[in-house]
Parts: C-alpha cells; structure tokens; sequence
C-alpha cells in the first residue's frame, strides 16, 4: 500500500522552533507499516530532534536502501531532499552526495539487513572515510520485508517465526565500528525517545558519522516458538485458522533505560530484552575499554545503551580530502573545470 499524504488537523495551537516552523513541517506521509513497529517510533525521535534543532527542511538530506526500515524517511521532513538507493547501497550514495555538496545535513536509515549483510563492505568504508552524516540502524534481527528470515545481527537461538534457531554468532555493529576506527558510535531501543532524541541530536553536530544502533522490535515477525504471544498460540487457543496473515494492533513499547540498573523489556512476542544504560564516569574516548565494556555486558545478556564511543579529533572525509567550502552546485564553472593546463600540471604527478 502507497503511502498518503498526513491530513492537518490542528486542535490546539502548536509551538513553533526558532524558524517559526511546528512540528507538523518536519512529518511526512503516513506510515504503512504495522502498527506497533519500532521503526515509527524512531520516525517521531528524528521528527522531534530536526524540529529542536530547527534545522531547515530544505537543508536535510535523508537517504536509504532496501527494508521495512528504508521506509522510515517517507515519514519524516516532507520538505527535505530524498533519494531511496538500491539495497544495501544507501552509505555509497550518501558518501557521493556529501562530496558534492558538503553544506546539506544528511541522515541515512538504514536496517540490520541492509547494513549488516549486502551492505556491511559498503557501511565499512563509510566508516573508514568518516563521511559527515548520521547512520541510524533500526536493528530488529529480522528480514521483515521478506517475511521474517534472520538477519546477521540476530542473536544465537534466536528462533524465526518459521525454521530452526540461529547458531551463527552475531554482527554487533558497534563493535564492528570500534573495530573499523568510527568516531562516534551510540546505542538505544526504539521505546525510550527521551535517550534517543538527545543521542540523534549528538549526531547531527558530530563532524563525522554517527553511527547509531536502535533495537527496534519487528511486532510481526520477531515472536518465538513457545510464546503466549506467537501467532501460532492466539490462533490455536483466540482466533479462527484462516489461510492469511493477520497482524493485530500492537500497543507502542515505551519505557526509559537511563540510570544504573539494568531494565527489563517484554517485546510483544513475549520475549524480553535486558537493556543497561552507561554509568557515571563511563569513558566513552577509550576505544579498548568501550570494547571490553560491550564484551563484558554482552556476556550476562545485556544491551549497552547511551553514548558507547566518541573521538572528536578525527578529520572527516572533507578535512582529509582538502575539499571546498562550499557545496561544488555553488563552485563556478571556471573551478570545476579549470581546463588542460590545469590537468596537465596535475598528471604530471603521476608520470
């Protein structure tokens, strides 16, 4: 089903940013996926953080790939620039739009499949070129597109809604940035808006990539063998078999994660998620001890959250590559195209 345009209906007077703008001018069309999905939930924290900060629409670029979550950027800034790329190919693109025009703030959504599978090599470089941009991951393990296979970044025995358990460990793309050299790496789950807002904020002022990792629970196809939640349970025991899927409506999942003790999510499928916020006095410039802290959580089960790494010395691609100040659509021609001398002097280099 197409997206359709989200009708203005106003009942009380909305504030307004900095630009005069409410928060209707940074939403999009209306979302089609089911409802209860973790995806709309990061939609509203993106809304929220480009209204905060009154960014102009016009001045946001939002790119993606293939996935439930490629979808995302329909659904938020109707005003900003867009481009939907081929699967798994959002970070090339976007490493090739914020060459051309560096003044833009771009944001790509990406998902677990599109990053972390076909895409991991492109995702890798992206990271190694530090391109200044935001990189959210909606990590549902899960290929829901599809219908539920599992993804790279689902965890061992994890069992799909059809098929046997997972027993191939894991990509954490946390640690595949602190092992690719990021210089800002964060953590959240879908249901806590007021972690994640502040960290998206955090990005878009990063002079780099931000690479974020939301867990952001797929409500059709993440339930497990066994649940009281699974579809095979309520149509055995509440509803009539029927040859097609149903999707009930699920309730969004909102909880905060900050403070020092763990905290204890029950996903709709009636699984649960443990999630543990950084302490006081955590370090997030140490790059071994970021490392050795995930490790060290993973192993009693844990999701770290927050601010995981940050190195706010690296240059970004436009600082390694000495390129203009300006965006090149604002460069004259006489710039771009400098003529044979020019051209000439510079293969002499290579002779």
């Amino acid at each position: 089903m197409p997206s359709i345009t989200k009708p203005l209906i106003p009942l009380a007077p909305l504030a307004k940013n900095d630009l005069g703008l409410t928060i209707r001018d940074y939403e999009g069309a209306m979302s089609t996926l089911c409802a209860g999905c973790g995806h709309d939930s990061i939609t509203a924290a993106i809304t929220h953080t480009f209204w905060e900060l009154s960014t102009p629409p016009h001045m946001i670029a939002k790119l993606s790939g293939i996935g439930c979550s490629s979808k995302t950027p329909t659904y938020f800034v109707r005003g900003a620039h867009g481009f939907n790329s081929a699967h798994g190919r959002m970070a090339t693109i976007a490493t090739g739009a914020a060459a051309a025009n560096r003044e833009l703030t771009y944001i790509g959504v990406s998902g677990d499949g599109d990053s972390l599978s076909i895409g991991i090599g492109h995702l890798a470089h992206a990271i190694r070129r530090n391109v200044k941009m935001v990189y959210v991951i909606e990590n549902n393990g899960v290929y829901g597109l599809t219908k539920g296979q599992l993804s790279a970044s689902a965890d061992i025995g994890t069992r799909p809604k059809k098929g046997d358990a997972n027993v191939v460990a894991p990509i954490d793309p946390i640690m595949l940035g602190l092992a690719m050299g990021a210089t800002f790496l964060a953590r959240s789950f879908s249901g806590d808006k007021e972690q994640l807002i502040p960290i998206l904020k955090a990005a878009v002022a990063h002079n780099g990539l931000a690479l974020i990792d939301v867990i952001s629970p797929c409500v059709t196809f993440n339930d497990h063998e066994g649940s009281t939640k699974s579809y095979r349970f309520m149509r055995e025991h509440e509803v009539k078999e029927v040859l097609t899927d149903f999707v009930p409506e699920r309730e969004e999942i909102n909880v905060a994660i900050g403070g020092p003790e763990t905290r204890s999510v029950t996903m709709h499928d009636g699984s649960v998620i443990t999630f543990r916020s950084v302490p006081e006095g955590y370090d997030p410039t140490n790059r071994i001890s970021v490392e050795e802290y995930i490790r060290d959580h993973q192993r009693l089960g844990e999701v770290v959250t927050g601010l995981l790494y940050l190195d706010e010395s690296a240059s970004s691609m436009h600082e390694i590559n000495h390129t203009p100040v300006e965006g090149l659509n604002k460069l004259p021609f006489e710039s771009l195209c400098p003529g044979s001398a020019v051209l000439e002097d510079l293969m002499a280099d290579f002779r």
